[in-house]
Formats: structure tokens, C-alpha cells, sequence
């Protein structure tokens, strides 16, 4: 099986499988963020802690950075509102940060923490449990999933000079203009699917999630790159780690969550956006 067909096959069973949780919603999504949340974090500090033992110290001191990371993934399964987990965020994320600096490290621990957190938290409180978390969670990965397939078959169709050759040598500038184009299209369909009115304001929306996307797609290979990664984790087959498959998503996320927060609400975003 060739790395392509491999890729694709477990991107379909990927898709299969958060397609049925965003349809569930509520509960179901929210343990789905969590573990996204959880597999960031693991992810990104295996990466950048340092290659020694006895970072932290021993004991409970010796499990500092994932003590926060799973209190917060526990109030997100829980459901706590938005005011008291974006509390938490910036809490342990300060936390983590002056531990660090106590100890003379480098702050890659609280910002994986804050990375992680926030991406979950956009998830969990764009989806919800009703109609308009539903629509607000399928147009987001309409763009992000459309941009990545129409980058990747527009770059290597037309190639051309690259987009950013020190931080990911393969992504070209024709791969993320068609992404980007593909991005607002899929998001377009699925607002007119979904019976959305506004139309040219979800087009600038869907342009910007696919560039924010295509921004974190780029800042997660700058962090791999940085402490001598080619891939986040192996536990998705042909496509590496968790933060491997969910860079842009997570990215596009938090920038449509903070969209609805300021059309909306930060505990219902998705209202601001498609009040169905």
C-alpha cells in the first residue's frame, strides 16, 4: 500500500469517526476535545522537554506540566462554562510559566499547555449541543479538510516556488492559494447546505479559517523542525501524531471560536455565526 492510499484510508476512518462524535455532540465531543487536549500536550512535551531525567524533580513536583493538563481536560468533559476554563487556561499556563522560569527553563511547557488547552476548549464550546454548534463545527472542517485536500493536489499539480522552504520544504505558494480557494468553496456549500443567509460575510470567514489554517499547519512544523521532529508522535498510520492531523484544525478553531465570541457569546459561539 503506498503512503498516499495508506493516508487515505486513515483519514476516512478519522473523518467516519469525529463526523458520528460532532453528531452526537455535547458529551461525546467534549471527551473527543478532551482527548485531543490530552494527546497536544504528550505530543508537544516529548518533543521539547529536554532529553534528561529529573526535569521536574521527583514525586508529584516530577508530574507538574500534566497535573493542569488533566484537571483542564476533566473541566472540559465536565462541561464548566467558558469564563471558568479560560480562567484555568491562563491560571496553570502562569503556573507552568514561573515554574519554568524557577527552574531555568525554557517556557515550552506552558506554552504546550496553553496550545493544547485553547485548542480544545474552541472545539468543545463551538460545537455545544444544538443545532448551531452543529453547523458552526461541519463548516469549520468543510474549510480546514478542503484546504489541506486542495493544497496538497494544486502544489503538486502546479508546484512552483515554495511557500515557506526553511520551515516545510514541500508546501509551495500555487498549494495554498488552491487550498485556500478550495477552503472557501467547501465553506460556501456547506453554509448554503445549512440554509445561512450571510453568505459574503461566511466567504471572508471561510478565506480566513483557510489562511489561519495553512498558519498553523506551518507553526506546527516550525515546532517539530525546532527540537528535530519530522513527526509530532506515529500513532495515526500515514499521517504521524495527533498534532500532526489536527495543526490547522485546532488553529482555524480557535479563530472561529473567537469570531463567535465576539458575534455572540464565549459560552455559545456558534450563535453569532449560524443562528439556526
Amino acid at each position: 500500500m503506498s503512503n498516499l492510499q495508506l493516508r487515505t484510508l486513515s483519514a476516512i476512518v478519522l473523518a467516519i469517526a469525529v463526523l458520528a462524535l460532532t453528531w452526537l455532540g455535547g458529551l461525546p465531543f467534549r471527551v473527543l476535545s478532551a482527548v485531543i487536549v490530552l494527546g497536544v500536550f504528550y505530543e508537544w512535551s516529548r518533543m521539547s522537554r529536554p532529553k534528561t531525567d529529573a526535569i521536574w524533580g521527583p514525586g508529584v513536583l516530577g508530574m507538574l506540566p500534566e497535573i493542569p493538563t488533566l484537571v483542564f481536560a476533566g473541566a472540559l468533559v465536565v462541561g464548566l462554562p467558558a469564563p471558568i476554563l479560560l480562567g484555568l487556561v491562563v491560571a496553570f499556563t502562569l503556573l507552568l510559566w514561573v515554574a519554568e522560569r524557577l527552574r531555568g527553563l525554557t517556557p515550552w511547557e506552558s506554552a504546550g499547555f496553553a496550545y493544547a488547552s485553547l485548542s480544545g476548549l474552541a472545539l468543545a464550546l463551538l460545537r455545544g449541543d444544538d443545532a448551531s454548534g452543529l453547523v458552526a463545527i461541519l463548516f469549520l472542517f468543510a474549510v480546514v479538510w478542503a484546504t489541506d485536500i486542495f493544497a496538497y493536489f494544486v502544489g503538486r499539480k502546479i508546484g512552483g516556488p515554495k511557500l515557506a522552504p526553511s520551515i516545510s520544504p514541500g508546501k509551495t505558494r500555487s498549494g495554498a492559494l488552491g487550498g485556500a480557494v478550495g477552503g472557501v468553496l467547501a465553506g460556501l456549500l456547506l453554509a448554503v447546505w445549512a440554509g445561512a443567509g450571510n453568505l459574503a460575510a461566511l466567504g471572508a470567514v471561510a478565506l480566513l479559517l483557510s489562511a489561519v489554517s495553512q498558519a498553523g499547519d506551518l507553526f506546527e512544523s516550525w515546532v517539530k523542525r525546532r527540537h528535530g521532529y519530522k513527526d509530532s508522535g506515529a500513532i495515526i498510520p500515514g499521517h504521524g501524531g495527533v498534532m500532526d492531523r489536527v495543526d490547522g484544525l485546532v488553529a482555524a478553531a480557535f479563530a472561529l471560536y473567537v469570531i463567535g465570541w465576539l458575534c455572540g457569546s464565549a459560552d455559545q459561539p456558534a450563535h453569532g455565526l449560524f443562528p439556526v
